[in-house]
């Protein structure tokens, strides 16, 4: 199988490893995924193989978006224009709750991160969406509550777009990090003015272009791009 990958490269920052993924949503398919016949996927291997019966091959994937005991999002999804589960805009418990958080939206060609009151206010004609929280970076500026002394790390991953609307950065770290730790990685080294977390414990990458197949829990929603199956 031969299919064009997303560059994905090993980077360091804070004294921490991250591998980053970028993909630029005018070029790559880019998609989000929960479900196939009416079943939860859960895992990277089962996605790829249900995009083999539409002759699709999945070049990258990443957790994206955190999600009920049954897998159901928490938040807002939307897939190919439906939505299947609403925006949640008040505050709450866990790292979801932590306002402000935000929406990780695909349009045609373009991408974004959005707070989400903002994206209440003002709804984008989503082609994909997941809500998740907290914000790691908003207009440039940090989530107030992240503490650069903080001592609480986890395993964590998320996403950030550029100011250009259509370069996305998927990070995810290599080992314990604090939220002020990986926030700077959005703001100071990859120059996105908005970020979104996706989760922590379950953060898992797919990249074969480095030969990385993460397993471990199932997962609910999983962001992906594919490209024609060779």
């Amino acid at each position: 199988m031969a299919v064009a990958a997303p560059e994905c490269r090993d980077t360091a920052h804070a004294g921490r490893a991250f591998t980053i993924c970028t993909l630029n949503a005018a070029q790559d398919d880019i998609r989000l995924f929960h479900k196939s016949d009416g079943q939860v996927l859960g895992s990277f291997n089962r996605l790829d193989t249900a995009l083999a019966d539409q002759g699709l091959a999945l070049t990258f994937a990443m957790n994206a978006g955190m999600y009920h005991d049954d897998r159901r999002p928490v938040g807002l999804y939307v897939e190919e224009g439906e939505e299947t589960a609403r925006l949640i805009p008040n505050p709450g418990p866990g790292n979801f709750g932590l306002l402000p958080n935000g929406v990780f939206c695909l349009t045609e060609g373009r991408a974004a991160v959005i707070e989400t009151l903002a994206f209440r206010d003002n709804p984008p004609a989503c082609r994909f969406a997941s809500q998740s929280g907290p914000m790691l970076v908003i207009d440039g500026a940090l989530h107030p509550k992240f503490l650069p002394d903080s001592t609480s790390r986890h395993f964590r991953n998320g996403v950030g777009v550029e100011a250009d609307g259509q370069t996305v950065h998927f990070a995810i770290s290599d080992e314990r990090v604090t939220f002020w730790e990986f926030a700077t990685l959005f703001r100071d080294v990859l120059n996105t003015p908005n970020a979104l977390y996706f989760d922590g414990n379950v953060s898992r990458l797919f990249a074969p272009a480095i030969g990385r197949n993460d397993t471990g829990f199932a997962m609910g929603p999983m962001v992906g791009a594919v490209a024609p199956r060779q």
